[in-house]
């Protein structure tokens, strides 16, 4: 049985654009939470749990709505690069962006908020930036937290499968993430394609989820 890996590889693919993205705005935003008071913040934080709770398919029908050719963003999008959002595969990393930056945010505020902030104020008070404090004094202590969320925030959008197929759709060699080619298996009735992808998506999620215990720092005895 000849087997098409694209799917597989569309998804480390997708899930490793995801996860840097949600690395560059989502450490920002989770220190904001972390070190900063400031009006509606409750609802900053609401917003950002959102994703966690809606079902997939509610949340791919909103990015649906928002990136679609009838949407101000969508318009913006096929006149910036002359061809529509939606059922593309980059629509497929903004679906598993929105699935797996509240992971990362909530988990790296955690982390933010667990620095011994003596270490903070020394810097603070030996004339450092809140900028350099920030790269040279809250990261490195919470760096080892913050690769453990990211690589949860990988594995989750590597299976993303409702958000997904909303906005990418299942187009073969094109959309089709190794989610939705699984479910295209087995309503297809091809169990033994769908029993190979899953133990190797399978494979490919415990050498995350090993990664993820090793990064997060040891509790001290």
């Amino acid at each position: 049985m000849q087997i098409d890996w694209f799917p597989l590889w569309l998804s480390l693919r997708v899930a490793a654009l995801s996860t840097a993205i949600a690395l560059a705005a989502g450490v920002w935003l989770a220190w904001l939470l972390a070190n900063r008071e400031f009006r509606g913040k409750e609802a900053v934080d609401a917003a950002v749990t959102l994703p966690l709770v809606l079902p997939p398919t509610v949340l791919g029908f909103y990015l649906l709505v928002a990136l679609g050719r009838e949407s101000a963003l969508g318009r913006l999008y096929e006149w910036i690069t002359g061809g529509p959002l939606v059922f593309t595969w980059q629509a497929a990393v903004i679906a598993a962006l929105f699935h797996s930056t509240p992971l990362l945010i909530k988990s790296a505020r955690a982390a933010l908020e667990s620095v011994d902030r003596t270490y903070e104020r020394a810097a603070r008070n030996l004339g450092a930036s809140e900028w350099a404090v920030f790269r040279r004094v809250s990261l490195p202590l919470a760096g080892r937290s913050i690769l453990a969320a990211a690589a949860l925030a990988f594995a989750r959008s590597l299976g993303d499968f409702g958000v997904t197929i909303m906005i990418a759709g299942n187009i073969p060699g094109r959309t089709q993430t190794v989610a939705v080619a699984i479910y295209d298996a087995v309503e297809g009735g091809n169990g033994a394609l769908a029993r190979i992808l899953v133990l190797v998506v399978s494979a490919v999620a415990l050498a995350i989820l090993y990664l993820a215990n090793r990064l997060a720092p040891r509790q001290a005895m």
